[in-house]
């Protein structure tokens, strides 16, 4: 069963307050989804073989060359509405920040009901992306993987999780929540595919040895 925790929570009567002051300003409906159905794993192996194997360049990275947290709906940015599809339950108010909700994140099975212990993380981190040709992007381009909610390439998970993960790929960072590895690695490569970005020789071999498992 799925850990619960309620880390850096306000009071009972604040949250409470809250709830009703933003209830009537905004509800979202609880997620469908947390992340848009990856390809299947035989998909994934085929495109995988179809990845340029290539060293890794990180010369020139700098997270604001990947501009993040556009507008993607009305008010929401894209923390915001990556928040209310991976959430349950959550409110919003009229600036659409999330107030109160749930989110269970599947990389470590914990599910938190404050919207700050809940980072948004970036599948394929941005630094590996620059590593594997988005440095050779336009600003644009960059924009689009950063901001990307149609692909599996976003997904709100817990704060502290994420930042353990950094930029590291498959080869030595994968969900400890093993029955979530290769949902994982088979979102990894169908953004890797769409985007056309190259692997490194140990993140192939991380990834068809998890794929051989799917």
């Amino acid at each position: 069963m799925p850990k619960f925790y309620a880390r850096r929570r306000l009071s009972i009567l604040a949250g409470l307050t809250g709830m009703v002051a933003t209830a009537a300003l905004f509800n979202s409906p609880s997620a469908s989804a947390a992340l848009p159905t990856p390809i299947a794993a035989s998909t994934a192996r085929t495109y995988l073989s179809q990845l340029t194997v290539a060293a890794e360049d990180r010369t020139g990275y700098s997270r604001d060359k990947f501009p993040t947290w556009i507008t993607i709906e009305g008010t929401c940015n894209t923390r915001e509405w990556i928040l209310k599809r991976d959430g349950s339950n959550v409110v919003t108010d009229s600036a659409c920040t999330s107030t109160s909700g749930s989110w269970y994140s599947p990389y470590d099975g914990a599910t938190w009901t404050s919207p700050s212990d809940v980072d948004i993380d970036h599948l394929v981190p941005l630094a590996e992306a620059w590593d594997s040709g988005a440095s050779k992007w336009t600003t644009a381009q960059r924009q689009a993987l950063a901001n990307d909610v149609t692909r599996p390439q976003l997904l709100a998970v817990t704060d502290n999780v994420n930042q353990s993960k950094g930029d590291q790929d498959p080869a030595t960072w994968i969900p400890s929540r093993t029955a979530y590895v290769c949902t994982y690695v088979r979102a990894w490569v169908q953004v890797k595919h769409y985007y056309n970005l190259s692997v490194d020789p140990a993140e192939k071999t991380a990834l068809q040895n998890d794929l051989a498992s799917c």
